[in-house]
């Protein structure tokens, strides 16, 4: 009986650290500022998928010429993926449809983008893609930008 308690006391323990730890990730992360909420989808076919599925939800931060953009769940202090200001050409935007209405945030708008000969779909609030967009204008001059 006390081995059961002492077993059950460790794995809540255990839990409790585990989200402390999830909840400081992100603190750190949003501590330079810069960041908004962005769901991803890497490595897309041409045709919207509305399947819902490859959504990844994370948060991005800007870092000067490039977006840095980290998954929730994840303990990694690391980012996922970075995105260079100059290699974003943005191809499309949209709604979410279907099931992607359940896979992200509910005010999310779907951004099909090309990053390196990679496609991709970014889905942020309407307010983060403002910013987003105003950001990739806003590149230095010589610099090429392509925002359909």
């Amino acid at each position: 009986m006390l081995l059961a308690l002492l077993v059950s006391g460790l794995v809540v323990a255990l839990v409790v650290i585990g989200l402390f730890v999830f909840g400081l990730r992100r603190r750190l992360i949003q501590r330079s500022g810069g960041t908004f909420d962005c769901s991803m989808r890497w490595g897309v076919a041409e045709e919207p998928d509305i399947s819902g599925k490859g959504w990844v939800y994370g948060v991005a931060r800007y870092s000067g010429d490039r977006i840095e953009w980290f998954r929730v769940f994840s303990y990694s202090p690391r980012p996922r993926r970075l995105l260079e200001r100059s290699s974003i050409e943005v191809l499309a935007r949209r709604a979410p449809e279907g099931e992607e209405e359940l896979a992200l945030l509910s005010d999310a708008v779907v951004l099909g983008c090309l990053h390196r000969g990679t496609r991709l779909e970014l889905a942020m609030s309407e307010d983060a893609l403002t910013g987003f967009l105003a950001w990739l204008e806003a590149a230095p001059p010589g610099q090429r930008v392509n925002v359909a």
